[in-house]
Parts: C-alpha cells; sequence; structure tokens
C-alpha cells in the first residue's frame, strides 16, 4: 500500500517537504461550466448586466484566486506562479460558458491545484454576479484537463468521463 504524502509516521498531518525535488516548468489546464437560462446568458453575451463586466471581471477573480490557492487548501504550498490565464468559451445552445484556466510556474511543486481554483472562483463570481436573474445557475465539471513537469510527467484528459492517458515520466 501507498503510503499518504501528507501524514508522518505519527499519524500526524504534514506538509510534503519539496525541498530536494528539483525545479522543473510546470503546466496545469482545468476547466469548469457555468450553466444558465438562456436569457442570463444573453445578458452576459451582452455586458447586460447590472454589476457590470460578468466575464471580465470573473477573469480577474480566477487569476487572484489561483495566486491565494495556498491560503484555502490547507496543505497546498505557496508558490511563486509566473502565469495565469482564465479564459470563457460560450457554448450558445447550452446556455453556458465553460472556463478554461492555465497556470504555470518553474519550480518544486504543481499547479493543478491553482488550475482547480482559478476555475472553481470564476465560475462562483458569474454566478454571484447574476444571481439576481438566475439562481438556478449550476456550477459543473470541474477537472484537471492536462497537466505537465514534474516526477509524474505529463497527464492529459482524454475524455470528460476520465479516462486518461498515463504518466510520461515516472521517475
Amino acid at each position: 500500500m501507498e503510503e499518504f504524502t501528507h501524514i508522518d509516521e505519527q499519524g500526524q498531518v504534514r506538509m510534503v517537504d519539496v525541498t530536494d525535488k528539483k525545479s522543473s516548468e510546470r503546466i496545469a489546464v482545468a476547466q469548469g461550466i457555468i450553466a444558465m437560462n438562456p436569457a442570463t446568458f444573453e445578458k452576459i453575451q451582452n455586458q447586460k448586466v447590472k454589476k457590470g463586466n460578468v466575464l471580465e471581471t470573473a477573469r480577474i477573480a480566477g487569476v487572484m484566486a489561483a495566486k491565494k490557492t495556498s491560503d484555502l487548501i490547507p496543505m497546498c504550498h505557496p508558490i511563486n506562479i509566473t502565469h495565469i490565464a482564465v479564459d470563457f468559451y460560450p457554448e450558445q445552445g447550452a446556455s453556458a460558458f465553460k472556463i478554461e484556466a492555465t497556470v504555470r510556474i518553474c519550480g518544486q511543486t504543481g499547479v493543478e491545484m491553482e488550475a482547480l481554483t482559478a476555475v472553481s472562483v470564476a465560475a462562483l463570481t458569474i454566478y454571484d454576479m447574476c444571481k439576481s436573474y438566475d439562481k438556478a445557475m449550476t456550477i459543473s465539471d470541474i477537472f484537471l484537463l492536462k497537466k505537465s513537469g514534474g516526477k509524474s510527467g505529463t497527464f492529459i484528459r482524454t475524455n470528460s468521463e476520465g479516462t486518461t492517458s498515463g504518466a510520461a515520466d515516472t521517475t
């Protein structure tokens, strides 16, 4: 059985020591969906939401959230992120936006949690800004799309059901 990386020999929670890990370029991409009624979708698309530009506000919130991930996730390392992008892809027929966050670092630990946090907070920001129009919005399908770098190598999700290609470099 594999050891738990966040528990020491006495069963106490600990942060993983990455001191001796090699620094490498690490990239993570996460995505999620926020679905809404068609009228809300159109208001966002046409920038007619009373609170302002929803997608730009959500983009800023996602970037800020990625930078604060270690303040939210107890055993997550504070890191010096070198790049964050949060993008939105409208899905007209579904009255939804796909949210995608890409986070990059040259460091000793990965950025998967930062990318997932960016997507989550961007979706929550859209909900917050539009809840007066549509309390039934649904945030779903938040997952890691791909990651590269580090000891575990490359992970690429090949579909939203979870089928993946395995790690490329496990040494």
